[in-house]
């Protein structure tokens, strides 16, 4: 990009494009982090090794940083997961374990179970007995696993039809069968654990080819496993019609007690305005079914290098800029909310946040999140910096505060400026929301490069401005239910320890 396509001749902004777009560093940065790393469940020592090494590299680019505690949670390492059938037929499953899950002592064989239909909650207890040594089905079967746009593209009216039909009487005929036995899904659970079931078998599946969702397990003693769409389906028909499906599974994972989490937190020191800040923010934490690249380790890298860009293009900032790593924000903001708590001092000064959060997308989105003076400043901002960067962005402005969709939720709840910058989705939510291929073959690098790009140079901007962001709050829309305007949004308490 010539100087003529710069709408300035700003050499701070010449020199945020020259490293973020000609030099960029995204691509390795990614590569180790998803790759190499990979997941951050909360508690796990790929989190604990990641956190490390993102300090290691803040250090060597001269840029301070600390871990700060913020609390404990439950430590647990993932091992190898092999799930086979057995009986009718030689297969091998694709699956694994749920994050948290028991592992087992070798490797368990059992028969296979659905979850049968009681007559009424008094026949729970023989249910459970059954339930001993088998592996048990704990999740509606899907009749088909083509999407449903694949249907809409192919099937005939009447066909389309039916599958709906068949969809809906499966995922009816589970939610009855759990609640003939009185039970809520994590209490039933629960009691077959305790019961001496083999295993739980799942399965999550988001309506895309080849995908499941992971998420936590809900046994104590016996391993939680989930299957894809297909293989679940597969045990599941096996099941009902009598034909004797036996499993083997083995599956290794550690319980490392009560451990130490916290946040990572990465700073360079303001000239002038040192006690205001300008504040990078990302979760840094994910699920660990795949290697978290889309959520959020694109969101982790794009703060990395925006910070890396700004400590060679603007060393000795106006304003103190600070980028949170959060953890635990999967558990509920626990890590940005802790902050946020400990931290009057940074709320009080603060200039603005800028958090992003929704997958590896160009930013075409920027909330500001109900304050009603904050679009002039980003207008103004946005109009220095250049149009290859700025054509995708839309500004949402007064917007409305969000209420918890990400850490930005842990400050704007408290009236300070904390700003959604929202990405091109890339069917994020089908594909790679918590999901067996959030991979790092999925991170789009030229739009991670523009976003480091982007935020850096709003930071610079942001920390180089005269006047403070005024806090003036919108007046809220009515609120459909009530009739009455809506409440702005309450802090939810943080929480710092989790007992299992």
């Amino acid at each position: 990009m010539g100087a003529q396509d710069f709408p300035t001749d700003n050499p701070v902004l010449h020199a945020i494009w020259q490293a973020g777009v000609v030099d960029s560093r995204a691509g390795e940065l990614a590569q180790v982090l998803l790759d190499s790393l990979g997941p951050r469940l909360t508690g796990t020592p790929n989190s604990e090794a990641a956190a490390d090494w993102v300090g290691r590299m803040y250090r060597s680019w001269g840029i301070e940083s600390r871990l700060e505690p913020y609390g404990t949670w439950t430590g647990w390492r993932r091992g190898i997961t092999h799930i086979d059938l057995l009986e009718p037929r030689v297969r091998s499953l694709d699956g694994m374990m749920l994050a948290g899950s028991p592992g087992t002592s070798g490797t368990v064989t059992g028969e296979v179970i659905t979850l049968s239909r009681l007559a009424a909650p008094a026949e729970l207890p023989a249910f459970l007995e059954r339930a001993r040594g088998r592996f048990v089905l704990f999740a509606p079967p899907e009749p088909t696993c083509r999407p449903e746009e694949n249907w809409e593209e192919w099937a005939t009216p009447e066909s389309l039809a039916r599958m709906r039909e068949e969809r809906a009487a499966a995922r009816s005929d589970f939610a009855e069968r759990l609640a003939l036995t009185g039970l809520r899904f994590v209490e039933l659970a629960r009691r077959l654990d305790e019961a001496g079931a083999a295993g739980l078998v799942g399965t999550n599946w988001p309506d895309g080819w080849g995908v499941q969702r992971v998420f936590n397990a809900a046994t104590e003693r016996a391993p939680h496993v989930t299957l894809s769409c297909e293989d679940y389906g597969l045990l599941w028909r096996l099941t009902e019609r009598g034909q004797g499906p036996v499993l083997r599974v083995e599956a290794e994972a550690e319980m490392l007690g009560e451990v130490a989490v916290a946040n990572l937190i990465g700073m360079i020191p303001g000239t002038e305005r040192p006690d205001e800040y300008v504040m990078l923010s990302a979760h840094f934490d994910s699920w660990d079914g795949a290697s978290g690249a889309t959520d959020n380790g694109t969101g982790t890298i794009t703060m990395m290098e925006a910070i890396r860009i700004l400590g060679l293009a603007y060393p000795r900032p106006r304003r103190t800029i600070l980028v949170g790593h959060w953890n635990g924000e999967e558990q509920g903001l626990n890590g940005s909310g802790a902050y946020a708590a400990d931290h009057p001092e940074v709320l009080e000064g603060l200039q603005v946040l800028l958090n992003q959060d929704n997958g590896t997308g160009r930013i075409t989105t920027i909330s500001m999140m109900g304050l009603v003076d904050a679009g002039a400043f980003f207008g103004r901002w946005l109009s220095r910096i250049p149009q290859e960067i700025t054509r995708h962005i839309t500004l949402t402005t007064p917007g409305t505060p969000g209420g918890g969709g990400s850490d930005y939720a842990s400050f704007i709840c408290r009236g300070a400026p904390a700003i959604a910058l929202s990405a091109h989705p890339w069917d994020y939510s089908t594909y790679t929301w918590h999901s067996t291929l959030d991979t790092y073959d999925k991170v789009v690098l030229d739009d991670l490069k523009n976003n480091a790009t982007l935020v850096a140079m709003l930071a610079y901007l942001a920390s180089e401005e005269p006047e403070r962001i005024p806090r003036t709050r919108r007046v809220m829309p009515l609120d459909r239910r009530t009739g009455q305007p809506a409440e702005w949004p309450g802090c939810r308490q943080p929480q710092r320890s989790l007992a299992r």
